[in-house]
């Protein structure tokens, strides 16, 4: 037996999914060959396991960062806090030198290699091994191990209905 035929197209499909809140991270890692800063927006992420501690996210598989994420060992997924909607904006677009400017970051506590975010931009962070990656319609899912994270007391932003937030608003009906 085969899924059926979907009875919608795919706008409808992102509307529906559009209903689901979100948080919004944002993915740093060292390019395998050149050895830059790489970082990409995403709120695709959630948690798989406790034990192990594994966290999931997506990416689109026309990303000029894919064959990057296929290789490298090591990531950081950071939770954007309320505040950070500029940011959030600036890692979707642009070159990764355009990215990271004017951003401050160290190296990761596990992989010295791996920029971590400073913590003013963030709700929380995990440093990831890249435990595993697949293949699936548009997109390849990757599957983090979690070796290091940290959380604040911050409000997360949100990205909701097609666009940032910090929480969507209740309409009465």
């Amino acid at each position: 037996m085969s899924a059926q035929a979907p009875d919608f197209d795919s706008r409808d499909f992102k509307s529906a999914l559009g209903r689901f809140a979100t948080g919004v991270t944002i993915v740093t890692a060292t390019h395998p060959q050149t050895g830059h800063p790489i970082g990409l927006t995403v709120s695709s992420f959630n948690s798989v396991s406790l034990n192990p501690p594994l966290v999931l996210w997506s990416l689109i598989k026309s990303s000029s960062n894919r064959e990057a994420f296929e290789q490298l060992t090591r990531y950081n997924i950071h939770i954007l806090n309320a505040e950070q909607l500029a940011l959030a904006r600036q890692f979707s677009t642009g070159s990764p030198q355009e990215r990271f400017h004017d951003i401050l970051w160290t190296p990761g506590a596990t992989d010295e290699q791996v920029p971590k975010l400073d913590d003013r931009y963030c709700s929380a962070w995990f440093e990831c091994y890249n435990r595993n990656h697949y293949h699936e319609g548009d997109h390849m899912i990757l599957i983090g191990e979690v070796e290091q994270c940290h959380h604040t007391d911050s409000l997360p932003l949100v990205y909701h209905a097609g666009s940032f937030d910090l929480t969507p608003t209740l309409t009465e009906t």
